[in-house]
């Protein structure tokens, strides 16, 4: 029996050793050794939602791995209202140093490639559409917690056509000089607005020609937030092609010169096989949860685990999780622009209510607390950019549970006001008990089955009713019921 048994283990261990050498030789072995020679591709990469910081490391790193991987072309799907400027630059630099062709191509029918979207079209080194997509609408919205840039809607054209009509009359009337006494010095909000919009029509500009694309119109999207539909776009050279599907593009795209690195370079894209890198489960999960939406409620929901866990010690539960929405909470909030005036309000509400739970003020802790809570919550995200926004829907219901907690330990705090005393000395005053012996002024008495010394000037006999009025350490005074 022991020689069957030492004969398994040694057939195991041969097994195990010939598995980890069949996985070390494959490990091991040369890339040139494959028998089959790998086929001219296209690598396909996904830009679909709110450009943000993961979305942005996704591209850069399929960029980077398309050109050692040997990719003919580099193919960016795009369906986006737009996102934060910083990951937009970052990924339009990765685009523009990139070795190898960078085409954008809006799609499926009915998607858009809007704000950031937009310049990220301009950059790329071939520009497509799907038919039924469309782009533009490139204005910026916000900077720095000034209040929101025009989007050059109906009535942002108008003030612009009024004020430029108001401003040739007078000078028509008056003369230039006259035209300049009397316009407005501008104020701190509107040089600002002016420097940002300055800022992106002159880098949207520069985008449009260095691919020889149109720059009036390219200008227009950022001053005026204008739009255009695929075959328009098309028509007005702003894109390149107008293309079916992926297919269809590879077809159009191949003879096209284009420029990488100042060189001329000649797209050979008719014969190349697409092969799609979509995002990983972590560039899904951390574009989750740098949502504002996301990124507020798991702060919400970490503090309020940590404050069960230190209400509760030991409980470890409500402690463990709190402590990872919380630190999920604060990766989101340090890639997302956050104000620090609104995080300073939902941070001390969020104390203040604690507060309230261990040192009762009567509700002014906590409704002080909901009210900062409130407005911290509206204030956090110093952004409008489209997909970087905290919903009213959110703000209202984390405010709402926030405000039924505070209720609640408002409720408790003024329920124990007014409860009956249950232990200590206090718990015995006005309680009654039975004379078990007697003598004199003094004696002995039960009270609750417990034996205490009682004093009573009045004459007692045994089983007489007594209630106790006083206490000195551990002597009642007592007086007859």
């Amino acid at each position: 029996m022991p020689s069957r048994r030492r004969h398994g283990i040694i057939g195991i261990s041969l097994v195990a050793t010939a598995c980890l050498a069949w996985a070390f030789f494959w490990a091991t072995k040369p890339a040139g050794a494959q028998s089959e020679t790998p086929l001219p591709f296209a690598r396909v990469l996904e830009i679909n939602g709110p450009i943000g910081p993961p979305l942005a490391d996704y591209i850069s790193d399929g960029i980077h791995s398309a050109e050692g991987d040997g990719a003919s072309l580099i193919i960016l799907e795009m369906d986006t209202p737009g996102g934060l400027d910083t990951s937009m630059r970052r990924i339009i630099k990765d685009i523009l140093s990139s070795p190898v062709p960078v085409a954008t191509y809006v799609s499926p029918s009915g998607a858009r490639a809007a704000s950031a979207g937009t310049y990220i079209i301009y950059a790329s080194h071939i520009a497509a559409m799907t038919p039924g997509t469309n782009l533009g609408a490139a204005t910026p919205i916000q900077l720095g917690g000034s209040s929101p840039l025009p989007l050059g809607g109906p009535e942002g054209k108008d003030k612009e056509q009024k004020s430029s009509e108001t401003e040739d009359d007078a000078a028509d009337e008056t003369g230039a000089k006259t035209n300049e006494e009397k316009t407005p010095a501008p104020s701190n909000e509107d040089s600002l607005r002016a420097k940002v919009i300055n800022d992106a029509s002159a880098y949207i500009k520069g985008l449009a020609e260095l691919r020889g694309r149109n720059v009036e119109w390219a200008v227009k999207a950022v001053r005026e937030a204008a739009s255009l539909t695929a075959t328009d776009a098309k028509e007005q050279n702003v894109i390149d092609i107008v293309a079916r599907d992926l297919t269809d593009l590879l077809q159009q795209a191949d003879g096209r010169i284009v420029s990488l690195d100042g060189e001329e370079f000649t797209v050979h894209s008719k014969d190349l096989v697409l092969e799609r890198a979509p995002p990983g489960w972590s560039t899904r999960f951390l574009a989750a949860i740098t949502d504002p939406n996301v990124a507020f409620l798991l702060m919400t929901i970490g503090f309020y685990g940590l404050f069960f866990e230190l209400a509760n010690p030991g409980s470890i539960l409500p402690g463990t999780f709190g402590a990872i929405a919380l630190v999920l909470a604060l990766y989101a909030l340090s890639v997302l622009p956050v104000s620090m005036a609104g995080a300073a309000l939902l941070f001390l509400g969020l104390a203040f209510m604690i507060a309230e739970a261990f040192v009762p003020s009567f509700g002014a802790l906590g409704l002080g607390g909901l009210a900062a809570f409130a407005l911290g919550a509206t204030m956090l995200f110093d952004t409008e950019a489209p997909g970087f926004t905290l919903s009213w829907q959110t703000i209202a219901s984390a405010t709402a549970v926030t405000g039924a907690f505070v209720m609640a330990v408002i409720a408790f705090a003024l329920k124990s006001q007014f409860r009956t005393v249950t232990t200590g000395a206090a718990h015995l005053l006005h309680q009654t008990g039975v004379v078990e012996s007697w003598a004199g002024a003094k004696g002995w008495v039960l009270v609750g089955g417990e034996r205490w010394r009682a004093t009573c000037p009045a004459n007692l006999v045994p089983n007489q009713n007594v209630a106790i009025i006083a206490i000195d350490g551990l002597i009642l005074t007592v007086a007859p019921v």
